[in-house]
């Protein structure tokens, strides 16, 4: 069941979706057990940023979250202790909040804490702790709301994306090899494939960041998709080697059938009298291609059935 809905089509994001789930809840609950009249700004604020790409960001947005509205709190206390002027010590807390901010590389925009730093020093008529408080409580519900709705409700798994990757890469493959023995002049570029192993590096950092229900059975699947990277970074070595060859050599008859089998409209295929090294070097790339191009597969179908068995439980 879980597998068919997350194969539906739909214009709007799951994160879309979850997001407002999450904000919808928090103003239910905020609503009755809020602490301030602003609950309801400081609850969406929570939620919203607590639904984050992977569980990795969730978590840092919800420590950035809380700890943005301590330090805005404590900085507007500080700033009415010391008797600075109201204009003065926003002016002086808000350098000092986005400082920290760029100092530590947090992506997250600081308006939290510069909305409680303004609220501490510009409005008389709150008390500037319990106002803190009260701030900091409306905030923790949407945070803790949103990290419930996005880790329960369809968390992010990128692992079917990864494996039609990998599996675009294995086509790409046997057309890089049939425009290289086609026959004529032109030689295919590597520069596509690069980009697309960068690509694929990219979403297996994504799925690295994730903290699915199972624990172990995620540990296993990256694992897999890790070692289909690698094999896939040993193709992109063994076909560069060829495609910088000073003189593309001839294939044996083996190598030949081997590519014809898979579909590559290859030059037919002539025994020579005598074989060159530039034909011996070239074959035995060939033949190093085509057996990491196995191992992939292999790879590829190993961690289908790891997936299907563990969707079955």
């Amino acid at each position: 069941m879980y597998e068919k809905l997350r194969k539906i089509r739909i214009p709007v994001g799951l994160r879309t979706i979850k997001t407002a789930i999450a904000v919808l809840l928090s103003l239910l609950i905020v609503e009755q057990h809020g602490a301030s009249s602003a609950k309801v700004v400081f609850a969406t604020i929570g939620a919203m940023s607590a639904v984050g790409v992977t569980f990795k960001d969730s978590i840092l947005a919800c420590l950035t979250q809380i700890c943005g509205v301590v330090i805005g709190a404590v900085l507007g206390v500080i700033m009415l202790e010391v008797g600075i002027p109201p204009m003065a010590g926003v002016t002086v807390g808000i350098v000092v909040i986005i400082s920290g901010y760029q100092f530590f590389k947090l992506k997250l925009v600081p308006v939290l804490p510069c909305l409680i730093l303004v609220n501490v020093c510009l409005n008389g008529e709150v008390s500037a702790i319990p106002y803190s408080l009260g701030r900091i409580w409306d905030t923790t519900i949407g945070l803790g709301i949103g990290m419930i709705i996005n880790t329960l409700i369809f968390p992010f798994d990128n692992s079917r994306k990864i494996r039609q990757m990998m599996i675009g890469l294995d086509q790409d493959l046997i057309v890089f090899l049939e425009d290289l023995f086609d026959g004529d002049e032109h030689l295919p570029e590597v520069d596509p494939l690069t980009d697309k192993l960068d690509a694929l590096e990219a979403q297996l950092v994504l799925f690295s960041n994730q903290r699915l229900m199972r624990r172990k059975r995620q540990k296993k699947e990256l694992q897999s998709l890790q070692s289909g990277e690698e094999i896939a970074q040993d193709l992109l070595v063994e076909l560069e080697t060829v495609r910088n060859m000073r003189r593309i050599g001839r294939l044996n008859q083996e190598n030949w059938q081997a590519l014809r089998s898979l579909g590559a409209k290859i030059a037919p295929c002539s025994i020579p009298d005598s074989w060159t090294t530039e034909d011996t070097v070239v074959n035995y790339h060939v033949s190093q291609i085509l057996r990491l191009r196995q191992a992939l597969k292999r790879t590829l179908q190993e961690r289908k059935n790891v997936h299907r068995y563990n969707s079955g439980r």
